[in-house]
C-alpha cells in the first residue's frame, strides 16, 4: 500500500496536469507507483484517509441548526429535502447529498451563491441563505450515513470502458482512475472527494459535461476540467452508468456490491 505522502504526491502529480510539457511524464510517473500496488484492485487507499461516509458525525448545533434548514427552508430559500430526499438520499437529476464531507458540501454551495458553479436552481437558493447556513447544511448533511459500502468490479476487461477508467484509468492520454481519488468502490476520501457510489448516471454525466463546458469549479486540485475534457461521450456515459450501477448492485446486494 502506498505511504500517506506517496498518494498525496501522486495526487499533487496529477494537479500538473495543466502543464502540458510535464503531463506525460508525471503521468508515467504516477502509473509506475500504481504498478507497484496489485494492480487486480484498488489499494490506493491509506488507513490515514477516512473514508467519507463511514462514520457518522455527531449532530452538533450547527448540524442540528442544518436539519432545519434542510427539512423546511430558510431565508425564502426552499427546503433542500423536496429535491434531495428526507435523509439527502436523492432523487434522480438531484444527487445524493449524506456521507458528503462538509468542506466539500460548503464549498458547492459557495460557489453556486458567487455563480462560479452554474444552475438555475441552486444558485437561488444558495444565494438566499447566508454563509452560515450554507455552513450549518453542509454540517448536517455531513452527519448523515453515506451510501451503501460498494466493492469494485474484479479484473474488468478493457472492454468494459465504465469500470476500466474507474478502476484503471487511461494513462495513454494521461486519465488517472477515478479511484485514485474517490476510493475503491466510488466511497469517496476524506472531505474534498466525495462518494460516486449513490449517484445517478444522469447527475455524474451532467457534472462532467459542466467541467467540461467550463461551468463548474474544478475542484480543489484544478484538475477535474482536464479529466472531463479527456472523455468522450461514449467514455462519460459508461463511467457514469458504472458508479450508478455499483450503488444499485450494494442495496441489492448482488455480487458487485456487500449485502
Amino acid at each position: 500500500m502506498l505511504s500517506l505522502e506517496e498518494y498525496e504526491a501522486l495526487l499533487l502529480a496529477a494537479a500538473y496536469l495543466r502543464s502540458p510539457e510535464n503531463a506525460r511524464r508525471l503521468m508515467h510517473e504516477a502509473q509506475r507507483l500504481y504498478r507497484i500496488l496489485q494492480i487486480g484492485a484498488i489499494t490506493l487507499l491509506p488507513a490515514a484517509l477516512p473514508i467519507a461516509g463511514a462514520q457518522e458525525a455527531p449532530a452538533g448545533p450547527a448540524a442540528r441548526a442544518g436539519a432545519q434548514i434542510a427539512a423546511s427552508g430558510a431565508s425564502g430559500a426552499a427546503a433542500c429535502a423536496s429535491c434531495h430526499g428526507a435523509r439527502g438520499e436523492g432523487m434522480a437529476a438531484f444527487p445524493r447529498l449524506s456521507g458528503s464531507g462538509a468542506g466539500y458540501l460548503r464549498r458547492q454551495l459557495d460557489a453556486f451563491a458567487d455563480g462560479s458553479r452554474e444552475n438555475p436552481i441552486m444558485q437561488p437558493i444558495a444565494q438566499a441563505l447566508s454563509p452560515e447556513q450554507r455552513a450549518q447544511v453542509a454540517a448536517y448533511y455531513a452527519s448523515l450515513p453515506g451510501p451503501a459500502s460498494a466493492t469494485d468490479r474484479p479484473a474488468p476487461a478493457v472492454a468494459d470502458t465504465g469500470a476500466w477508467l474507474a478502476t484503471r484509468g487511461r494513462w495513454d492520454d494521461g486519465l488517472p482512475a477515478c479511484g485514485q481519488c474517490h476510493g475503491p468502490g466510488g466511497a469517496g476520501v476524506g472531505a474534498d472527494f466525495p462518494p460516486l457510489a449513490g449517484l445517478s448516471a444522469q447527475y455524474i454525466a451532467a457534472q462532467l459535461r459542466a467541467w467540461q463546458a467550463g461551468t463548474r469549479p474544478p475542484g480543489p486540485l484544478g484538475f477535474m476540467d482536464i479529466v472531463a475534457r479527456k472523455l468522450s461521450d461514449a467514455d462519460i456515459e459508461a463511467v457514469s452508468a458504472y458508479y450508478a450501477g455499483l450503488a444499485v448492485a450494494a442495496e441489492a446486494g448482488t455480487p458487485e456490491g456487500k449485502p
